[in-house]
């Protein structure tokens, strides 16, 4: 099929019939449909272009069915119309439509022009204008967005018109011309280059005086009509007809016009070199090259002007900058527009007329220009920006616009590029690859401008980055802070930026009052939102790492209608980004937020709202744990965790002893099953501390969690809890937290008398909570591994195969681990290194899903020694310095100490007693005190060391013989 909408719209089939498509609505969609010919039209730019800016009710339904209805107008056997979720897709090829080819061969054209090859641009401009068949859309012109389509359509013909008529003039085609010249100028007055064109032709014909009363015409129409003079490009002519010069090249075939739109950029000329956007650069040139208006958005001090001027100033054709910030009133928006334009107010020899606005004279003067109009800094105008802008877009086809905003204009068809930090390098960056992130590269470059010796070096390098991280990647906070190095070391500004408002207080004295000074950059912002927004945006500053759309709402207290729209109203104003699902601040927004909330005594009212929120998140976390959900909502938990330890810190900074224990509480299954035991250990020290030396009434069971959490880390002297039995015996209600149970094990050793010991425990506890699958399977592991030390192994394979499918019916991956392991290193006790494989096997896939460090190492320290015992000693020591490796990272003592273990035993049997006692020497450093697991663990490394002396006597007293045997390690 081929389609035509260069005219009356049609579809027609290859043999040249016409297929009828129906009403103007139906031939208006393919219209729209077809000038994005093979792209995805979004719903929302097709109900805006059927429609208008006030579509029906159920326009949505309403274009479903109007997409239905073009379906089967349309062959059944081509059937282009296509569904996606962004939209609908004409999947036909561009060149089956006239009017892609009519732009595509116009563009030819226009390169052949600008080459000095006249015949082929004469012969290609006239076959793309030979596919016009009347006014574009023609029969659907009365459709809502058509006939700014339209217009477009029909400027570049004249365009392409005017370039043929170039070709043929300077082919000597002049006496031809005459003619259809005088009917463009009729129909555009203002239209300078043919009016050029005409003098030109009339001039090679001896008819100078003919031409000179043209450019009289022009002149007085130009005068009265917009108040300009005519262009450099036309008063060029005039002089060379005044000269009688035809020798001249404004005569002869030079197309000064084209020149002149090529090239003039009137933009601000740069003192700094532009680091950084190129991603931003490509995306803006991309989206200038498809949509008539881009808006850069973003926070105060992003860079939005200095990439526009950047991206304006790398397009071809004329551009003019509009500065807007210094507008007290966005009733003076027009006038600046017509100030950058350099256009007169008023006309030449007639005073303004009466009613006669300053936009309409801007539409007039730009309806048949092609330029790019760069409006800088609309926030504080930014209706009446966007009032113009609509305007002017809707009458001048060949228009484009860029501005730059902290919030969208909001209209129809505005393309939005978001503008933040500058890249930022990952925290281990070697100084080699710091310099290649844009954010550091700048800080570097403007640093060098006050203190020309300064490099990134090996030295400061984490001092750098810290500041760029400090200050969210932004330019202007950057440029700020590098400037200090005029007067201060850089390890003193990073030191200082907990008071970046002060220390970043000097600026240039040639930028603008907002941008002198990094509060005067958030000030400005500040300053646009509304109350509502105000009261948010401070109370914001509550939340660590960003906030859900829930939590936002549940703790800033706002009423929901209020809450929604002030929310709205600062992401569009850049106060808050919208990222993955959560709003988050810029740590600058950030700071200066928090003073206001300072300032408006609400601080402890939130923090005493958003502590109360996460600790009943933190519960209902916890719960869902050990459930099959359990992927799930660590996820969510590692997305909320800044906030979890920021409401946990301050509720024991302010003394809130119940609040600040119910989240070491609720935590501590998490900080388990994630590996943070260090960072446990310190929040734990810390509410301890608070707690005391005793339980305090009613907070038994989150004072025993406390110590187990700070007895982790290895600390000192700590509150004596008893054995298991006894942390039991004192609850007095069913533990909230049931991993309690798991972290008294390991913390105080399993009942003395063994595995029956450990079943009479369990059945204390079960008449104290009842049936519970979990901690029914927790219990049956437990007298499983006691079972298995003691050497009844049929009876601990029973117990852990019972453990094994409780934990597997609630879907906790961890407790299944954990019942694995145990499996696993029963059958290698029993001489099956096939099951112990299977077994070990199904435990590492857990981890991995769980994504544990801190589980990984006790995994691979397991199937470590289930390799040792089956003599595998290069497998098992690889096993051994992974987990040593990763116990390392995560902070866990007990299994640096076992992998350490298990490398001294490798060494031992491989007959290198050195590096054994090495090992087993560093395996008793740190962490193995107070707490029973560690204990175990330092007597096995004194066991090993005794043997270590005893074979190292043995080998003075006689020959070192063979390597000792695996058996028994």
């Amino acid at each position: 099929m081929r389609f035509r909408v260069l005219g009356p719209t049609q579809v027609l089939l290859a043999d040249g019939r016409e297929i009828a498509v129906g009403g103007p609505r139906l031939r208006a969609l393919l219209a729209l449909l077809l000038l994005d010919a093979g792209r995805v039209v979004s719903a929302e730019r097709l109900i805006d272009g059927l429609y208008g800016e006030h579509p029906p009710r159920g326009a949505a339904n309403a274009l479903q069915s109007l997409v239905s209805r073009l379906r089967q107008a349309l062959p059944a056997e081509h059937t282009p119309v296509e569904f996606h979720p962004a939209g609908y897709r004409l999947a036909v090829d561009p060149t089956d439509v006239d009017a892609y080819r009519f732009e595509r061969l116009a563009e030819a054209g226009r390169r052949a022009l600008a080459g000095g090859d006249w015949p082929r641009a004469a012969a290609v401009l006239r076959e793309a204008l030979e596919l016009w068949r009347g006014p574009a859309l023609a029969d659907v012109i009365d459709v809502a967005g058509v006939p700014a389509q339209a217009a477009r359509l029909d400027e570049l013909r004249l365009a392409a018109t005017e370039d043929r008529i170039e070709a043929e003039l300077a082919l000597g085609g002049h006496a031809e011309l005459v003619p259809e010249l005088r009917q463009l100028v009729v129909a555009h007055p203002l239209r300078e280059r043919s009016r050029g064109q005409l003098m030109r032709a009339l001039s090679a014909q001896g008819r100078p005086a003919e031409a000179l009363a043209e450019f009289e015409d022009a002149r007085r129409s130009l005068a009265e009509q917009l108040g300009v003079d005519p262009s450099a490009a036309l008063a060029a002519i005039h002089l060379a007809v005044l000269r009688g010069d035809g020798s001249s090249a404004v005569l002869r075939g030079g197309d000064s016009f084209a020149v002149r739109l090529t090239t003039e950029q009137a933009l601000p000329s740069q003192l700094t070199t532009f680091v950084g956007r190129e991603e931003e650069l490509r995306r803006v040139r991309a989206l200038l090259g498809e949509r008539r208006l881009v808006t850069l958005t973003g926070p105060g001090g992003a860079g939005k002007t200095r990439l526009a001027i950047e991206a304006a100033g790398r397009l071809d054709g004329e551009v003019h900058f509009v500065e807007l910030a210094g507008l007290a009133d966005g009733s003076d928006v027009p006038q600046a527009v017509l100030s950058a334009l350099g256009l007169r107010d008023a006309g030449l020899r007639a005073p303004a007329e009466p009613g006669r606005q300053s936009t309409d004279r801007l539409v007039e003067a730009l309806a048949e220009r092609r330029l790019l109009l760069v409006l800088d800094n609309c926030e504080h105008v930014i209706a009446d920006a966007a009032r113009l802008a609509a305007r002017l877009l809707g009458a001048c086809p060949a228009l484009r616009v860029l501005a730059t905003s902290r919030e969208p204009l909001g209209l129809a068809g505005e393309a939005l590029c978001q503008l933040s930090g500058l890249t930022l390098p990952p925290a281990d960056a070697s100084t080699e690859e710091a310099d290649d992130y844009a954010a550091v590269s700048l800080f570097v470059q403007r640093a060098a401008d006050v203190a020309p010796d300064f490099t990134v070096t090996p030295a400061n390098v984490d001092v750098v980055l810290r500041i760029c991280r400090t200050l969210d990647g932004l330019p202007l906070a950057i440029e700020l802070a590098a400037a200090r190095l005029r007067a201060l070391p850089v390890a003193e500004v990073a030191a200082r930026l907990d008071d970046r408002f002060r220390l970043l207080s000097m600026g240039s004295r040639a930028a603008s009052p907002r941008h002198r000074t990094l509060r005067a950059v958030v000030e400005w912002s500040w300053d646009l939102l509304d109350d509502a927004e105000r009261r948010l945006a401070r109370r914001l500053t509550v939340f660590a790492g960003g906030a859900t759309l829930e939590a936002a709402g549940r703790v800033s207290g706002l009423p929901s209608a209020e809450f929604v729209d002030a929310l709205s109203g600062l992401a569009d104003k850049s106060f808050v980004e919208l990222s993955g699902g959560r709003y988050r601040m810029l740590e600058t927004v950030r700071a200066f937020c928090a003073e206001r909330l300072a300032e408006a005594g609400e601080a402890d009212q939130l923090r005493r709202a958003h502590t109360a929120y996460f600790l009943e998140f933190a519960w209902t976390a916890s719960d869902h744990l050990r459930q099959a959900e359990q992927l799930h909502w660590l996820r969510r938990l590692d997305a909320e965790r800044d906030n979890l330890h920021a409401a946990l810190r301050r509720a024991t900074a302010a003394g809130d002893a119940a609040d600040a224990a119910g989240l070491v509480a609720a935590l501590s299954f998490y900080w388990w099953l994630r590996g943070m035991r260090g960072e446990a250990a310190r929040l734990a020290a810390d509410v301890l501390d608070l707690l005391g030396a005793e339980a305090p009434a009613g907070l038994n069971e989150e004072f025993v969690l406390c110590v187990y959490n700070t007895s982790l880390a290895g600390a000192g002297h700590l509150p004596s809890l008893g054995t298991q039995r006894s942390v039991i015996r004192s609850l007095d209600r069913p533990p909230r937290q049931p991993f309690l149970l798991y972290l008294s094990g390991i913390s105080t050793g399993p009942p003395s008398g063994g595995a029956e010991h450990v079943d009479e425990l369990m059945r204390e506890l079960r008449r104290l909570v009842g049936p519970d699958t979990w901690i029914n399977a927790l219990g049956a592991m437990g007298s499983g591994s006691a079972l298995m030390w003691g050497g009844q192994w049929d009876r601990a394979r029973t117990a852990l195969a019972t453990a094994l499918d409780g934990f597997r019916s609630t879907g906790d991956r961890w407790g299944c681990m954990i019942t694995l392991g145990a499996l696993g290193e029963l059958a290698a006790w029993q001489g099956d290194p096939e099951t112990a494989g299977a077994h070990m096997d199904e435990a590492m896939g857990l981890v991995e899903a769980l994504g544990s460090a801190v589980d990984q190492a006790d995994m691979l320290r397991t199937r470590g020694e289930i390799r040792l015992r089956a003599g595998d000693l290069t497998a098992a020591r690889d096993d051994f310095a992974g987990a040593l490796l990763l116990a390392q990272r995560s902070g866990a003592p007990e299994f640096v100490a076992s992998a350490r273990l298990g490398l001294a035993q490798v060494a031992r049997l491989r007959g290198d007693l050195a590096e054994a006692r090495r090992f087993c020497e560093a395996a008793l450093v740190g962490g193995l005190t107070g707490w029973y697991v560690g204990e175990a663990t330092r007597s096995e490394i004194i066991l090993v060391l005794d043997e270590i002396t005893e074979a190292e006597k043995a080998g003075a007293a006689s020959r070192p013989g063979a390597p000792p045997s695996a058996d028994g390690a």
